[in-house]
């Protein structure tokens, strides 16, 4: 019996590492010899570097970088020395868990963290950069970034432009004379779960804002000045990127990624599962188990369990999903190469409970599908 193991993190509760242990561990309860591969994954949110630093033996790094309302942060990044690839998780640097609720300004917080921790890759002498980039807590289009990199903006009156997204609607000039020409030899890809454009209905603004903290009337402006920035970029770049899919993602970052440093958009958990080697791993396999937290209809958007899934179809191999949570619409996901979907607790529980107590709930569910694989096997 060959199972891959490749879920997503628990949030609040559980690594990808820390769910996949647990289901293994459930798994050999019934099947002590099976041949069980543990592949932690993300989708290019929270989680994205420690996942493939896991199965990649690669190294952690840790830099001190200016947070979204700039006071220093702590935060790590990885680094893969065979490759020289560098992975960057944006929300190490610029993430909504940084910024406190009641501090949450989507008008002021700012990039610039990530692009500090893009220079420090650069000089670790990376050929390839992955930006992963959710849970932003910013609004800038990736303009604070784009600073740290060397970009210089200023206002009307020839004064640097100060952080924040709001900050953008005085920009009346770009100059990229001072932008580090390392990046040109460096191959940028964006992993994000979302591909929403920068400005409009769909855009940063209007889809994100509110959640860090700007009101109906600062999303409006918000909205304008990101597509004030834009304007102003499309006349010192060859091409506007503005309503490119992914171009909103976190707060504008990816359009910057995409305008300033050629960034090529891909799903995140492609992303990862190339990196972890999970197409390979999948192969020949009776098997794959994934899970997430909750898994619902916005699983469809790109999350984990979609992206492993369609890879298990291509190669004809069942897939289960343990859940935290069986969210409305999750019977959707078996048109996509689910098969069967259970979650964690057994019985009423509290979302503390159920967090608290991830491991041993895992570990059941893991054992009694297993027991139940082995019945209906024998049933044939």
């Amino acid at each position: 019996m060959k199972v891959i193991i490749a879920p997503d993190s628990f949030k609040d509760s559980l690594s990808a590492e820390g769910v996949a242990h647990a289901i293994a561990a459930g798994l050999a309860q019934v099947w002590p010899d099976a041949q069980v591969t543990q592949c932690p994954m993300a989708d290019g949110g929270e989680g994205t570097v420690d996942s493939v630093l896991a199965a990649c033996n690669g190294q952690l790094r840790h830099h001190t970088v200016r947070g979204p309302l700039g006071a220093p942060v702590q935060a790590h990044w990885g680094w893969l020395a065979d490759s020289h690839t560098a992975i960057i998780e944006m929300a190490e640097a610029s993430g909504l868990q940084l910024v406190p609720p009641g501090q949450r300004d989507a008008c002021k917080t700012t990039t610039y963290g990530t692009g500090e921790l893009i220079r420090a890759a650069l000089d670790q002498g990376a050929q390839r950069i992955i930006l992963a980039i959710g849970g932003s807590a910013t609004n800038d289009g990736g303009a604070g970034a784009m600073q740290a990199l060397g970009v210089q903006l200023f206002d009307a009156e020839n004064r640097s432009l100060a952080p924040g997204g709001l900050a953008l609607a005085g920009l009346a000039r770009i100059e990229l004379e001072q932008l580090d020409p390392r990046l040109a030899q460096v191959r940028f890809e964006i992993a994000a779960d979302v591909n929403n454009p920068l400005c409009g209905p769909h855009g940063a603004s209007a889809i994100f804002g509110p959640q860090k903290g700007a009101s109906p009337e600062q999303v409006q402006q918000l909205d304008a000045a990101l597509g004030h920035f834009a304007d102003h970029c499309a006349k010192v770049l060859p091409k506007d990127v503005r309503d490119e899919p992914g171009s909103g993602a976190a707060g504008g970052l990816g359009f910057a990624a995409k305008a300033f440093l050629g960034a090529q958009f891909r799903a995140g958990v492609e992303v990862v599962a190339e990196l972890v080697g999970l197409e390979q791993a999948v192969r020949g396999a009776d098997l794959v188990i994934t899970g997430e937290g909750r898994f619902d209809a916005q699983t469809l958007r790109g999350k984990t369990p979609f992206g492993v899934a369609r890879i298990a179809q291509q190669h004809g191999v069942p897939v289960i999903v343990i859940a935290g949570t069986l969210g409305e619409g999750y019977e959707q996901m078996y048109a996509h190469g689910v098969d069967a979907a259970f979650a964690l607790p057994s019985g009423p529980t509290s979302l503390e409970q159920a967090c608290s107590e991830a491991p041993r709930l895992l570990q059941a569910r893991a054992a009694d599908i297993a027991r139940l694989w082995r019945v209906a096997t024998r049933a044939r």
